[in-house]
């Protein structure tokens, strides 16, 4: 193979993948296939499912029942493409934005919101859902998620690790090592980049001047590509085919979605500081909701009925959020310690018996001796 198509094949597109515009109207592709629709009315409850878990979260945040919610609304197409583009023994690396492909991964919604409730521990079991612990820091789940599908490579299992990741952590060094590597060990993980277009405050045009997030691909050997992140079915068809190679031994993948955070980065940002109006304003028509709704309602496939169901599934997932988040939590000092590592080291008995005695002096020092 020359040079030049050897190039060729890790260079992405000029423009983002699409199989659906926002019209919600099916346009052709030479390489990617719209789904089936099964497919896509499954990806239709999950964005039903996603926009209610985003909407509810904010509510608790306002309630006082949650610390903090990074809200991924107008984004929910990634997550629910991430969730379902990949089989039983798959494992998925999130950030904290990505609580709705989480939940979509079969984490119960009160479990899933644990950490951000400013509790101990991610609130899940990682193994059973294979669902890595949501991420605070940027780009260290990447390192992870490369350390995992290369452990997974070394053991002979047919295991593909999706990482996701937004545009602020490819500014970081831990992006650079994961990718790097990935690439010379020819492990099979995706690395899903969500283009939101802001790191908080940070436009993209002040992080790289690429033409592209999924150009860097190329830097390290790997193929790149862009898609519609606003547009499920693409989302869905080109994390299936990067998937698809991994699974097959055709390494590591770069895929950069077009996407927007309609809201701001937290409850505790206050996004008109760094974004007008006009330009949020401009992103409603491209919502991914409305454009799976407007194309399975012109085919025919989604009926009153179904539209019914899939509200009524996403109200009993906001319900369960709101009953176990309302409920008073049993606080156990002990947890502390008790989890760190498998058996508890004497310096961290010492630890907790030192803990131990100042919550009991504090409790007989109080009136009456109350505790």
């Amino acid at each position: 193979m020359s040079d030049e198509r050897h190039e060729a094949r890790f260079l992405p597109r000029d423009e983002p993948v699409q199989l659906i515009d926002a019209s919600g109207t099916a346009t052709a592709d030479d390489q990617f296939v719209l789904p089936s629709t099964d497919t896509l009315l499954a990806a239709y409850r999950g964005l039903v499912e996603g926009r209610r878990i985003n909407d509810q979260a904010s509510a608790l945040v306002r309630q006082g029942r949650l610390a903090v919610y990074p809200s991924s609304h107008g984004q929910e197409a990634c997550q629910v493409g991430a969730a379902l583009a990949l089989a039983a023994d798959d494992w998925l690396f999130p950030t904290y934005r990505d609580s709705v492909a989480v939940i979509e991964r079969g984490v119960p919604a009160d479990e899933a919101l644990v950490l951000l409730k400013g509790d101990w521990h991610s609130g899940y079991d990682v193994r059973s859902h294979h669902v890595a612990p949501q991420a605070t820091p940027l780009a260290t789940q990447l390192l992870h998620a490369v350390g995992f599908a290369y452990a997974a490579k070394r053991r002979g299992e047919d295991t593909v690790v999706l990482a996701l990741c937004g545009d602020g952590a490819t500014s970081e060094g831990d992006f650079h090592e994961a990718l790097n590597f990935a690439a010379v060990f020819h492990v099979p993980v995706v690395f899903f980049v969500q283009n939101n277009g802001f790191a908080i405050s940070v436009p993209l045009s002040r992080q790289t001047a690429a033409p592209s997030l999924a150009h860097k691909a190329i830097g390290y050997g790997m193929p790149g590509q862009r898609v519609d992140g606003n547009d499920v079915a693409a989302v869905l068809a080109v994390l299936g085919e990067a998937v698809d190679r991994a699974r097959s031994g055709g390494g590591p993948s770069l895929v950069e979605a077009h996407t927007y955070r309609m809201q701001a980065h937290t409850n505790a940002d206050d996004d008109t500081r760094y974004r007008e109006r006009a330009e949020v304003q401009s992103w409603v028509a491209r919502d991914p909701l409305t454009r799976l709704h407007a194309h399975l309602t012109e085919t025919g496939a989604l009926t009153p009925e179904l539209e019914a169901e899939y509200a009524a599934a996403a109200d009993e997932t906001a319900t369960a959020m709101r009953e176990a988040l309302n409920a008073d939590a049993d606080i156990d000092p002990e947890d502390l310690f008790r989890f760190v590592t498998e058996t508890r080291s004497p310096q961290l008995d010492d630890q907790w018996q030192m803990l131990r005695g100042e919550i009991e002096r504090t409790a007989d020092a109080a009136p009456g001796g109350i505790r």
